[in-house]
């Protein structure tokens, strides 16, 4: 991937998380986005992206919370509130699949025993 490659990915992230912002049940989310199906293969690999993203920042969260004698719950609203567009568009997705069940929430991430 080039450099120009690697802009153009976090141009069409920032992008989808602004219009996120306004509207995160926005059936048009993903319009108007040139190179979307060339970098991320279509709206699901940017959602697989920003899945991986969102996992990735709770991990590290979790890890933090842990030092801090903080439960997994916590820090997932944490995160919920520093990240509040990226959380209501994979919430907004799960719910437009029908995948409500496996979304998560606090009470499953503290379940996981973290």
């Amino acid at each position: 991937m080039s450099w120009a490659d690697l802009h153009e990915r976090t141009r069409i992230v920032h992008t989808v998380l602004a219009r996120a912002a306004v509207d995160p049940d926005d059936p048009g989310i993903f319009e108007g986005l040139g190179d979307l199906d060339r970098l991320f293969g279509g709206p699901e690999g940017l959602l697989l992206a920003l899945g991986h993203r969102w996992r990735n920042h709770l991990d590290v969260k979790i890890e933090l919370g842990l030092v801090q004698g903080r439960s997994a719950a916590q820090m997932y609203r944490e995160l919920c509130a520093e990240q509040p567009e990226l959380r209501a568009l994979l919430d907004a997705q799960y719910r437009r699949r029908n995948l409500d069940a496996v979304a998560p929430v606090p009470e499953r991430v503290g379940a996981r025993g973290r």
